[in-house]
Parts: structure tokens; sequence; C-alpha cells
């Protein structure tokens, strides 16, 4: 994790307010939707991590255990995918093919997981809806000029963002900075 460097936070008024522009993505060109999302994550991590935070800290305020199980749950089955991509052919070509089906898959997976185990509507509000929140977010923010130049630095290696190396786990790393 050495020359790992935290993003800054961005101004809510480039996050959410009135410099941000927002516009329902073209689903018929799913590549440049996808580099909408990674650049978006890449340049928004900050404020994404704070969110999820806040969200996460709420629902484990009021169940923690709950909370704690689900997040291990979570934790446990992406690392197993993470190493199984890297140890198996198949599944890395499935990952780098397939990214948005293989964080589904995982989700889904914790969720059979934890309704076992109980607790699904804590996995639902306290993990999976800020996860859907980050990426409704990405999908429909328009990227803007520091994006795209925050991005680029991202791609050619003179910064590395814990959101870069979240992203080159899941396969995606040939993506970012596109």
């Amino acid at each position: 994790m050495a020359g790992v460097q935290p993003p800054p936070l961005r101004s809510l008024d480039d996050f959410l307010l009135t410099s941000a522009r927002f516009a329902v993505p073209d689903v018929r060109d799913l590549d440049r939707w996808n580099h909408r999302i990674i650049n978006n994550l890449l340049y928004y991590q900050s404020n994404y991590f704070l969110s999820a935070l806040i969200l996460l800290l709420t629902v484990g305020y009021m169940r923690p255990f709950q909370l704690l199980v689900g997040g291990v749950v979570v934790t446990v089955l992406f690392l197993g995918f993470v190493w199984a991509a890297e140890n198996q052919a198949p599944i890395r070509r499935y990952r780098r093919n397939h990214p948005s089906i293989s964080v589904f898959a995982i989700l889904l997976v914790s969720y059979l997981f934890i309704s076992v185990l109980g607790g699904v509507a804590v996995f639902l509000f306290g993990i999976a809806f800020p996860i859907l929140m980050v990426l409704v977010h990405a999908s429909v923010r328009l990227r803007s000029l520091k994006n795209k130049l925050e991005n680029k630095l991202e791609s050619i290696g003179l910064k590395r963002t814990p959101m870069g190396i979240l992203l080159e786990a899941l396969g995606q790393e040939q993506e970012a900075g596109s």
C-alpha cells in the first residue's frame, strides 16, 4: 500500500449541487457508460467513501451485530472472488469481460449467506444501498475537465488511490482514465 494517496474530498457544490451536471447515460453504448462510471468512481472516491460511511454508521448504530456479520460475509466473498480470479484463468477472463455481473454475483451470494444467517434488511440498507447510491451517482454524473485530468494522472500511474486499487482488483485497470 506504499505510494497510495487518498484523494481530496470534492466540494458539495461539485459533487451534488449547482456546478454538478447530471444526465441519464446512453444505455446503448455500454463502453462509454462503463468509462463514465469508472472515471467518476476514481474522481469522487472520497465523497463516495464518506457517504457510504455515514449510511453504514447509521445502520450500525441501529443493528451493530447484523451489520458486522454482513460486512464480514461480503468481505470474505469479495476476497475469495479476487483470489479465485487471480488464480483461475476462466474466472479472470469472466471478471474482465463482465465486471458488473461479477459485482452483482458477489452481492447476490452475500445476500444468500446473510439471509441464512439473518439480517437481510441490514444487508440491504447497510451494504447494498450505499453501493447502489454510489453506482447511480457515478452513472448519471457528467465528467468535468478537472475530473478527466485527475483520471489521466491515475491511469498513467502518477497517483495511486484506494479506488484505483479496488478497480484493479476487479479487473478494470485498463478502463481507468479512458
